[in-house]
């Protein structure tokens, strides 16, 4: 696939659809730099005036304090602009990942931790925000700043001029060092961070074999070493920025100083330097408004280097390789199998990675209608078979067909008619009773959804609820085997064909297993079941056994 940029997403979707907004944020940089020009000139007047016994009138001081007025005004103008230009920014960069993250293998989240992909959505993207609201349209602003002022200043004192076109080169090769010095700096912060909110959850997924092993120790030297780690990276980004702004000030001071000594002395220096009182009052502000925008460019810098770090980061996602299903699958997969097996693995061989061997020269059919567990100790494969006949994982070698049909190339859309999938333990989605069901699929209704629970017999206990279907998950008070049995009603609701349950009974009583058979007997009724198991006597509802890892 052709990589994605994400400064090329930005330009797209925020430059060119918003263009009236852009043209209003030019025209605002435009004004707030012409604007800075005018104060100190009209200073300078007033000054030249009064030092020459010569009457000030109102309209002066007046007009200064409106052009200063003004300039600010601009200025909190330019400010918002540039904030809402951020804001649909990284919505657009946003909606760019999310719609990326859809058309990802199964692959790309067993081999990066939840925290990971989390951060390139958040921290990523918000850094990235610094890169334009506080940092390149920022940049082009005072640059231009920098750049009128100078001409200003030249004009008034050529030696003035001069000296500052000499000094101006010098800062700009201090700023470039520090810029490479602070982007390797960030750089090795953000890998820390990374690590830091992977290492969270990972701890509290892990907690009790932690405490079983008697590893928390370890775990919380691991815990240590990563914000050490980002502590080092930071600490040294902050020592460039705070060594930047000083540097800038006392060179700011010492052109002044110098400009008035020369000033001072008389005869020709005094000529080349060319300054009245009213003009010198008039450049010490321009000395002070050029290294105004140079020192915010040094703190500009900063946010620069963050911004690029993260746009390298998610360049980086938008180039993952994506699951090529074309579009317009035949429907064929929901029709019967016309002879054919409904899933039939032809000689798969398949590993995580190259090193290691999940499944070899496996190959079996499952008919319409039949009912097949798969046994076999843990770690030989079992689940694995589940994702290859989901299609979230490709075969190295062989085949996997569902109907005739490699299952890779069924589209999301049909797999949701196709399987019902129930695992060990519910996973519920924000939202009420009904929408644990349908998994927000407008294609089910609430007849749909109440015939699944009646399917299952939890329709009842729904209807007993305050809410009843309405009832929003997290006031639920289910029992263990009621949450099962909603996952059996979320797994039917779509009437598929095909029914994966993956040792849905592991974790409950006796009592409470017995209902969940019950009602998985009735889902299961004109249905082709695969059932994974440990246990032999878990395999009730099976006709057929087919061992796996032997």
């Amino acid at each position: 696939m052709k990589n994605k940029n994400g400064l090329g997403v930005v330009f797209r979707k925020t430059v060119r659809q918003n263009s009236g907004m852009t043209l209003l944020t030019g025209i605002l940089i435009a004004a707030c730099v012409a604007a800075a020009l005018f104060p100190p000139l009209v200073l300078e007047q007033m000054v030249n005036r009064l030092t020459g016994r010569q009457a000030v009138s109102l309209v002066l001081p007046l007009g200064y304090f409106g052009l200063l007025a003004l300039s600010d005004l601009l200025e909190s103008g330019q400010s918002v602009m540039i904030t809402v230009f951020g804001q649909k920014m990284t919505h657009s960069l946003r909606s760019e990942l999310c719609a990326k993250l859809k058309r990802l293998p199964a692959a790309y989240f067993t081999q990066h931790a939840p925290a990971k992909i989390t951060s390139r959505f958040v921290n990523d993207v918000d850094v990235v925000d610094s890169l334009f609201t506080n940092g390149i349209i920022g940049m082009v602003a005072d640059a231009f700043k920098v750049l009128s002022i100078l001409m200003v200043i030249f004009y008034k004192s050529t030696g003035l001029g001069i000296l500052m076109l000499l000094v101006t080169p010098a800062l700009f090769a201090m700023t470039r060092l520090f810029q490479k010095r602070m982007l390797k700096a960030q750089l090795a912060n953000r890998v820390a961070v990374s690590k830091v909110n992977n290492h969270v959850p990972e701890t509290i997924h892990n907690i009790r074999t932690i405490h079983t092993l008697f590893r928390q120790k370890y775990m919380e030297e691991k815990y240590d070493s990563y914000i050490e780690e980002s502590y080092r990276a930071l600490d040294k980004s902050n020592l460039y920025d705070s060594i930047y702004s000083p540097i800038v000030i006392f060179v700011s001071s010492c052109v002044i100083a110098v400009m008035m000594v020369f000033a001072a002395l008389g005869g020709g220096m005094q000529q080349f330097f060319g300054i009245t009182v009213g003009t010198a009052v008039a450049i010490i502000a321009y000395v002070g408004k050029v290294f105004e925008p140079l020192e915010s460019i040094g703190m500009e810098i900063q946010n620069i280097q963050s911004a690029v770090a993260g746009v390298k980061r998610i360049n980086e996602f938008l180039s993952e390789r994506e699951r090529t299903v074309p579009e317009g699958t035949s429907n064929r997969a929901f029709s019967d199998a016309n002879g054919e097996s409904a899933i039939s693995f032809d000689n798969v061989e398949f590993g995580y990675d190259d090193k290691t061997v999940v499944l070899q020269d496996m190959s079996f059919s499952v008919q319409q209608g039949e009912a097949v567990t798969f046994i076999g100790r843990t770690g030989a494969g079992k689940s694995t078979l589940f994702k290859l006949i989901l299609g979230l994982y490709a075969p190295q070698k062989g085949q996997v067909l569902i109907n005739g049909i490699d299952a890779a190339q069924i589209s999301d859309k049909q797999k949701r008619k196709l399987f019902g999938y129930v695992e060990q333990t519910f996973h519920s989605v924000a939202g009420t009773v009904a929408e644990q069901i349908s998994l927000f699929d407008d294609s089910i209704g609430q007849k749909q959804i109440e015939e699944a629970a009646k399917l299952v017999g939890l329709h009842e206990n729904i209807m007993e609820l305050d809410q009843r279907y309405n009832t929003p998950v997290e006031k639920l008070t289910f029992s263990q085997g009621q949450f099962q049995l909603l996952s059996i009603a979320r797994a039917v609701a779509s009437q598929p064909k095909i029914l994966l349950l993956d040792e849905i009974t592991a974790n409950l009583d006796s009592e409470t297993e017995l209902r969940v058979l019950q009602g998985l007997e009735r889902a299961c009724k004109g249905r082709t079941v695969l059932s994974i198991s440990h246990r032999l006597n878990e395999s009730t509802h099976s006709s057929r056994l087919i061992q796996i890892g032997e």
